[in-house]
C-alpha cells in the first residue's frame, strides 16, 4: 500500500505515519530524515542537497524528488511505503506522477487552525535531555522541570504562537491545494484529526484504509 498523509503541521501525520509503519508493516518515509540519512551517507544528491542548506538556500524540488526516488527503489519499499512531507506542492506531486510513482491513499488529516495553535503553543521539550510535554495532554509533575532528568522545559521557536500562524498560512497557500489534485483523481481519504484520542484517529484512518 503506498500512502500519503497529508494536513497542516501539529495535524498529526507523524504520529499515524509511525502508527501505520508498524501496523502494515511499511516504511516511513519523511523529507527531514531521507536528506539527513543522504546528506549521512554522501550520496551524490545527499552532497548537492549539503551545500545548498550550508550556504542557506532552500532545496529544490528536483533534489528533494531525486533523494525520494532514490529511497523508494529500496527493497523494503516494495510492498508499499507512507509518504510524510512530501509532496508539499503541486509541483512535487505532478513532478512525482511524470516519475512514474503511484499512490493509492492521500490521507488528509484536517484540523481546524485554532486547534492546531493551542495544540502547538502548548508543546513544551526538556533543553537537557529533549523529553516532550504539553501543558494540556502531557504535563510535567512540576511546572517547567522535566521529570526524566529536572532540565528546564522551553518552547521550541517552531511551536510560538506567531510562528505557527505563519507556518499555517504557508501550508494553506501551498499545500492545501493538494486535497484538490488528489481529489481529482480519487485518491483523497478525508478524517478529521482532532476527533477523539490518538487511537480513535488511528482507527479512522484504518477504516478509510480498509485495514
Amino acid at each position: 500500500m503506498k500512502i500519503i498523509f497529508l494536513g497542516a503541521p501539529g495535524a498529526g501525520k507523524g504520529t499515524q505515519a509511525e502508527i501505520f509503519s508498524e501496523k502494515l508493516g511499511i516504511p516511513t518515509i519523511s523529507t527531514g530524515n531521507i536528506l539527513r540519512a543522504a546528506i549521512q551517507a554522501g550520496t551524490t544528491v545527499g552532497l548537492q542537497a549539503k551545500a545548498l542548506i550550508d550556504a542557506g538556500k532552500l532545496v529544490p524540488d528536483e533534489v528533494i524528488l531525486a533523494i525520494v526516488q532514490e529511497r523508494l527503489s529500496r527493497d523494503d519499499c516494495a510492498k508499499g511505503f507512507i509518504l510524510d512531507g512530501v509532496p508539499r506542492t503541486l509541483a512535487q506531486a505532478q513532478a512525482m506522477e511524470d516519475m512514474g510513482i503511484s499512490i493509492d491513499h492521500v490521507v488528509d488529516l484536517e484540523v481546524p487552525d485554532a486547534v492546531i495553535i493551542t495544540r502547538m503553543s502548548g508543546r513544551r521539550v526538556c533543553e537537557s535531555c529533549g523529553a516532550p510535554y504539553h501543558v494540556e495532554a502531557n504535563p510535567p509533575k512540576a511546572e517547567g522541570v522535566c521529570d526524566h532528568c529536572g532540565g528546564k522545559l522551553v518552547t521550541r521557536k517552531d511551536d510560538r504562537a506567531e510562528t505557527v500562524k505563519e507556518r499555517l498560512e504557508v501550508y494553506h497557500s501551498v499545500t492545501e491545494p493538494l486535497r484538490q489534485f488528489y481529489g481529482e483523481r480519487g485518491l483523497l481519504r478525508t478524517v478529521p484529526g482532532d476527533k477523539g484520542s490518538v487511537e480513535d484517529i488511528s482507527a479512522a484512518v484504518a477504516r478509510v484504509l480498509g485495514v
